[in-house]
């Protein structure tokens, strides 16, 4: 969902990997939806459990979820800091 957009900027979108029933995907999912808010910031979720799920991303990310990614490339697991989230969503708006 895009909230807002920054005028002179790329399109960010930030990639949640997780699991139903995970309690660290539940506290990263609200940081980086507070994180997106601020920033304008595009949101997807992607469900690591669902049968079309690519086996080699499955394979890679399984034991770390949840996984973060910035414009498709792997920002971070397991926790997310909300303020090394905006660093990484600031830059990739610039290109």
């Amino acid at each position: 969902m895009r909230l807002r957009k920054r005028s002179g900027s790329a399109p960010v979108t930030v990639t949640l990997v997780g699991k139903p029933g995970c309690h660290l995907c539940d506290d990263a999912r609200a940081t980086v939806q507070a994180v997106a808010a601020e920033t304008g910031a595009a949101v997807e979720e992607l469900d690591i459990t669902a049968e079309d799920f690519d086996p080699a991303l499955k394979a890679e990310y399984w034991e770390q979820i949840p996984v973060t990614l910035v414009n498709g490339k792997r920002h971070d697991f397991w926790r997310v800091d909300a303020d090394r989230l905006r660093k990484a969503i600031a830059q990739a708006a610039r290109g």
